[in-house]
Order: structure tokens, then C-alpha cells, then sequence
């Protein structure tokens, strides 16, 4: 598959389609950009440093707005940082949690409900009372994956959300969210730059120069960025 021929918008629960993004002082890190992740999937989004993967992912989080293109996702969206310490803001594991769903005006039984039913689908229902300071980076990306469950979020992004994490933690943690992806039919984007996690996802995209140049099967993306890699590095080298 090609750029070409990603999967079908019909069925897709975010689309980009000729996507322009440019800083106000700066280049154009966005340009043409399309693409479809379908709905109740699990893909990643892969690039060199500098392709504007993450973002990317802000636009599609609303964080950022683009020059031009369209922009459709099912709603609502779950953002999940590089650095977890960006988003936990309340001292507790389930206020945390909970802190997301003041908008909504449930009722407080309500909360509980929704904090428990999310901490138990990251397998931290245990540590609802539990200081934010004192969990590893593992289990702080988890709580912040915990509240956008608990939002009924439609859509995860996650911004390379294993880059602070130990070899054994970023393995759980992928597995964690392909297990939930699956399980409550959730569909999520997740960009990175560690080649061993497209061994749990659907389907890949590759990011270069502003725009999706190719997507579909993972391992075959995956010898497509080593090569682009290498050819960098080579002229680099020549240049140097």
C-alpha cells in the first residue's frame, strides 16, 4: 500500500486530508498531508526527527490549527504527552482521573463509576488513592491513558508516550493500549521512533518532509525508514 491507497475514509475515525501547517516565523513542517486511521484500530505514525510527527498529532488534538486542509475525527479525543508530568495536574491517582470529567456535570456516584471503570482498564484501580509523585513513568502515562477512558474518548493520540520509559515499561505500556484498542473498540494514532513497537499495531504511516509517503503493513514501513534513515546518515556524512 501507498500513499495512494490508504485505508478507506468511509470507515475511518480521523482523517486528514491535504493538510498545510506553517509556524508564523518559520517553515512549512506540513504540507499536503493526508491520511485515514480506521475505526477501531490501532496505528502508529513514523517519521524522521523533523517530519512533523507530533504535530501532527496536535492538529488532529485541536492544539494547534492548520493554514489549510480538513481535518474529522470522531469524538471526543483522548491526548496522551511525551511527558506525563504535562497533564497530571491533581496530587491523586483517581482525582486526576476525575479531574477531566468536571465539564460533564455528573453526579458524584457517577464519577466514581467512571474513574473505577478507567482505572481498572489500566489495571490501577489499586492505586486510586495513590500519590501521583510516587508512581513510575509507566504507570503515570497509564493514568493519563485512565482519563481519557474515563472521558468515553472515541480516539487516543499518543505523542511517543514511551520515550521516558524503561525497555520493560514501554512494553507494557504498548501492549496496554493495543489490549484496549481491541477491548472497548477505541481507535488510536501513536507516533514513534522505536521500530521494535510496530510489532503490536494494525498499520503504520510513514512521515516525510510534511506528508504521509506511504502507510499500511507495519514491518514493511519499518525497512522504508531504516533505508531513508541510512540515506540521510550517508549524506551527512558527505557533507561533513
Amino acid at each position: 500500500m501507498n500513499a495512494a491507497t490508504q485505508p478507506e475514509t468511509t470507515d475511518a475515525a480521523v482523517v486528514v486530508e491535504q493538510l498545510v501547517f506553517k509556524w508564523p516565523k518559520g517553515d512549512t513542517v506540513l504540507q499536503g498531508c493526508s491520511l485515514a486511521v480506521p475505526e477501531g484500530e490501532f496505528w502508529m505514525l513514523l517519521g524522521t526527527n523533523g517530519s512533523g510527527k507530533s504535530t501532527l498529532l496536535r492538529l488532529l488534538a485541536g492544539l494547534l490549527s492548520p493554514q489549510s486542509g480538513e481535518i474529522r475525527t470522531a469524538q471526543p479525543v483522548g491526548f496522551v504527552f511525551q511527558n506525563p508530568d504535562h497533564q497530571l495536574v491533581m496530587p491523586t491517582v483517581g482525582a486526576d482521573v476525575a479531574f477531566g470529567l468536571v465539564e460533564e456535570r455528573l453526579s458524584p456516584m457517577q464519577v466514581r463509576q467512571r474513574v473505577e471503570e478507567a482505572l481498572t482498564a489500566v489495571n490501577l484501580l489499586a492505586f486510586q488513592r495513590r500519590p501521583i509523585y510516587a508512581l513510575s513513568g509507566g504507570q503515570k502515562q497509564r493514568v493519563a491513558i485512565a482519563g481519557a477512558i474515563a472521558r468515553h474518548c472515541e480516539v487516543l493520540l499518543l505523542d511517543e508516550p514511551t520515550a521516558l520509559l524503561d525497555p520493560d515499561s514501554q512494553l507494557d505500556l504498548v501492549i496496554q493500549v493495543q489490549r484496549l484498542v481491541k477491548s472497548r473498540g477505541l481507535t488510536a494514532l501513536w507516533v514513534t521512533h522505536r521500530l521494535d513497537e510496530l510489532n503490536y499495531c494494525d498499520g503504520a504511516f510513514l512521515l516525510d518532509q510534511g506528508s504521509v509517503i506511504d502507510a499500511g503493513e507495519p514491518e514493511r514501513l519499518k525497512q522504508r525508514l531504516m533505508q531513508i534513515q541510512e540515506v540521510a546518515s550517508e549524506s551527512n556524512r558527505v557533507s561533513n
